[in-house]
């Protein structure tokens, strides 16, 4: 139905010719952004209801003084469905130093929040299918928890910054809204996202309709191509600049795919994008040592490029 309209859009109403590069990238646009604006409303609005059981302050007791393993599991879990941007870095981290949450518990979930996101699925499902959305999810879990076990392991705690551990922000009454408010929050919830991210993901889309319709194929698969063997770290390089959440990028992810991209290599772009992102780094020195910030920053890139390469072999 999607495709029928979009073909009706610009072939019919616009007159445009079939196979040209402008038609085939505005069919794209078209057809992607309907289809994923509505994917994003329906599924927003569920996981928002679901994130109303999920407040900051009852996050922190769910996390405090939880072992290693069985808390970074947890943390990751939590990260999916619990609101985190750059922006809520700082105090979320501080709240959870505070309150006796492990760092590396604390990490697991700083990894997991940005980078495994509802947005993110529910465009990876809408896109790619389930099998591919649910890869993402494990995927990002599984960084996430070995990203926080491997620091909690070296003991790195002196690297966090003196007054992080001075600060008391004290107890927060959880409240338990009644379902009418839970239904209030997650339309306030879908509406303010999608007020957010709008503008984000239409510019995101227009240029995956532009690398789709215009960029020739033997020019990214010779720099990032299958038969590369650097593809993978040049993905995970150009990611790291960029300032996007995952909804962001993953139009532009679905046109390098089907300009012949391997899976493995713009999943680490995608990771790269959400969670190494230069402003988040700048964002997390406030309460990390530059000895800390170099080591997660490290470990995430190592992770990350392994799971690139991983599953261009698997797949």
């Amino acid at each position: 139905m999607l495709d029928r309209f979009s073909k009706f859009i610009v072939y019919n109403i616009l007159s445009l010719e079939k196979g040209t590069r402008l038609s085939s990238a505005l069919e794209f646009f078209i057809y992607d952004t309907i289809k994923i604006f509505f994917l994003l409303a329906v599924i927003i609005f569920i996981v928002s209801f679901i994130r109303s059981f999920f407040p900051p302050e009852k996050t922190k007791k769910y996390l405090s003084h939880k072992k290693e393993f069985i808390g970074n599991i947890l943390a990751g879990l939590l990260g999916i469905v619990t609101p985190f941007c750059s922006c809520s870095a700082v105090p979320l981290f501080i709240g959870f130093v505070e309150s006796g949450v492990p760092l590396g518990v604390t990490f697991s979930f700083l990894i997991s929040s940005p980078m495994v996101n509802e947005v993110a699925l529910v465009m990876l499902f809408g896109l790619f299918g389930w099998k591919i959305a649910l890869l993402y999810l494990v995927t990002g879990l599984t960084v996430a928890i070995f990203g926080g076990i491997v620091i909690g392991r070296l003991k790195l705690e002196k690297y966090v910054e003196e007054y992080v551990y001075q600060i008391k922000m004290g107890d927060v009454e959880v409240l338990s809204p009644s379902f009418r408010e839970r239904i209030g929050y997650a339309k306030f919830n879908t509406l303010d996202i999608l007020r957010k991210v709008w503008l984000y993901i239409v510019i995101a889309i227009a240029i995956g309709g532009f690398i789709h319709g215009y960029v020739p194929e033997d020019f990214l698969i010779k720099y990032a191509g299958k038969d590369n063997i650097f593809a993978v770290p040049i993905a995970v390089a150009l990611g790291v600049p960029l300032y996007s959440n995952a909804g962001g990028v993953i139009p532009i992810v679905y046109a390098l795919m089907h300009k012949g991209l391997s899976l493995g290599t713009v999943l680490a772009f995608m990771m790269a994008v959400t969670a190494l992102s230069l402003p988040e780094m700048i964002i997390l020195r406030k309460v990390l040592k530059p000895k800390l910030l170099y080591i997660f920053v490290g470990i995430m890139t190592v992770t990350i490029i392994f799971v690139g390469y991983m599953f261009n072999l698997i797949l």
